[in-house]
């Protein structure tokens, strides 16, 4: 519960400072967490980033405000962090459907977007299929990208990277290669916190012969990890999975994120199969 308890107060930190320029590294101190781990584990318990977040909110209060007091549009474009009213009146526009000139018009109907309130969820019913297992330092090798956090860019990223991977034959010859882990998505490798990037791969456990592909290499540090078994069709099942452990599990368990590189595992099989299998790999601490 600690987990989710913290998670509210970056919320509260957020709604406080709505008319301010937000600096995600202290919000992600509230969190106890990193700036990176924060923003990722936002993402995957809400469905949007933080900077969507923001601006729904900040849109949402700029339209009661504008609605109940006789204020100025500029003034109320200013406060919530609109350079120039024909910036905010784009945004609010695409909000709500309707210019913020022509909001005190009778008969407006407006989308409120409230804040959001982190609780656990469980779902006694569907078992969570997992297992602890310490492992040593391993090297990877394979395909690697450097994405940004900015904006939940790496979210559109990584998809593209994927499917060049796939489109330009680079996964199928990984899989010619591949050990007991399978093909992997490596994500949070090489995090910079100033630059909010990250590196992503396409990789597998580096094998003893010398893979003849342009690739770079990496060491997983050794690590107690949680593995996640996940069954059906990707990428739904996988990311329902995600879900449930940022929601679920690590409220309910004593372990936290260790705050270093994840993976997800992916077996040989037809991904849109009902029972496809995949694994999460998460690395975790006691608290």
């Amino acid at each position: 519960m600690e987990c989710l308890q913290r998670m509210n107060d970056s919320l509260d930190y957020l709604e406080e400072h709505l008319c301010e320029e937000v600096n995600i590294e202290k919000v992600a101190k509230v969190a106890c967490l990193s700036k990176f781990h924060f923003q990722r584990m936002f993402h995957i318990l809400t469905d949007v980033t933080i900077a969507e977040y923001l601006r729904k909110r900040r849109l949402t209060l700029a339209a009661q405000e504008l609605a109940t007091f006789d204020s100025k549009v500029i003034d109320v474009a200013l406060k919530y962090g609109y350079s120039t009213p024909e910036s905010f009146s784009k945004a609010f526009k695409k909000l709500h459907g309707i210019n913020p000139s022509k909001l005190r018009d009778s008969g407006v109907t407006l989308k409120a977007y409230p804040r959001f309130f982190f609780q656990i969820q469980l779902k006694g019913a569907e078992r969570m299929n997992y297992k602890i297992i310490e492992r040593e330092a391993f090297k990877i090798v394979g395909k690697a990208i450097r994405v940004s956090t900015v904006d939940g860019e790496n979210f559109k990223a990584i998809p593209q990277f994927w499917d060049e991977c796939c489109s330009s034959g680079f996964y199928d010859k990984l899989t010619e290669k591949m050990g007991g882990l399978g093909v992997m998505g490596v994500c949070g490798v090489d995090c910079d916190g100033q630059k909010d990037e990250f590196t992503y791969m396409v990789a597998i456990e580096k094998p003893e012969d010398k893979l003849e592909l342009d690739i770079v290499e990496r060491e997983i540090p050794a690590s107690t990890w949680a593995v996640f078994e996940s069954i059906g069709p990707m990428p739904d099942a996988i990311q329902e999975v995600w879900k449930r452990i940022f929601a679920e599990w690590f409220p309910s368990t004593g372990y936290e994120h260790a705050g270093t590189a994840e993976l997800e595992v992916y077996y040989p099989g037809n991904p849109d199969d009902a029972d496809y299998k995949s694994e999460v790999w998460i690395p975790i601490i006691k608290k």
